[in-house]
């Protein structure tokens, strides 16, 4: 059932924001060097890694690295970066992902294939099993200001609470909080 929510939502999404979407990439192909689309290595169900897709936020010259351990990651972001990962239109392509089955539009949030210390908790506690997700419990409390322990932590409460109607409350608060700008990235 989870799999057929995220392909019919996922479709309903991608076709209501493709103007949007393409509006999106001619500013990024005007405003910056590079491809509009940045793919990184992440590590999905079972740690296999997986190339996950987002609007390049980025100069194609920045670390790849979490953004939290950037020192100054504003020196690194393309002209039209902060105002996509303030509003979060950077994660839009990721519905690629949720379409081929990589990812579910709910789940925790892949890592990044060089961070050692989360995939290394989740597979302790099991979340490695999960698909992983646009949105995710952990990103509704807290996102980037959690430390990897917590987020864990919150990932292994989804696990324990995962069903249709904890998904729809997770989309409903990351919906209001994307709106709202709370706990978004710079």
């Amino acid at each position: 059932m989870k799999r057929v929510f995220d392909l019919l939502l996922g479709v309903l999404v991608f076709i209501t924001l493709a103007i949007p979407m393409i509006v999106i990439s001619i500013a990024i192909r005007l405003l910056s060097n590079g491809p509009v689309l940045y793919w990184s290595d992440r590590v999905g169900q079972n740690n296999k890694l997986f190339r996950m897709p987002k609007f390049r936020s980025m100069l194609t010259s920045a670390p790849e690295v979490a953004t939290h351990l950037l020192d100054n990651p504003e020196k690194h972001l393309a002209p039209i970066g902060g105002f996509l990962r303030r509003t979060s239109l950077d994660e839009l392509p990721q519905l690629i992902s949720v379409l081929k089955g990589d990812m579910s539009l709910v789940g925790p949030r892949p890592a990044l294939f060089n961070q050692e210390d989360l995939i290394t908790l989740r597979k302790e506690r099991g979340v490695d099993k999960l698909l992983p997700g646009i949105t995710g419990w952990a990103q509704v409390n807290g996102r980037d200001g959690l430390s990897i322990p917590d987020k864990v932590e919150l990932d292994v409460e989804y696990l324990d609470r995962k069903s249709f109607w904890f998904d729809v409350k997770i989309l409903w608060m990351t919906f209001l909080k994307v709106i709202k700008h709370n706990d978004v990235s710079h």
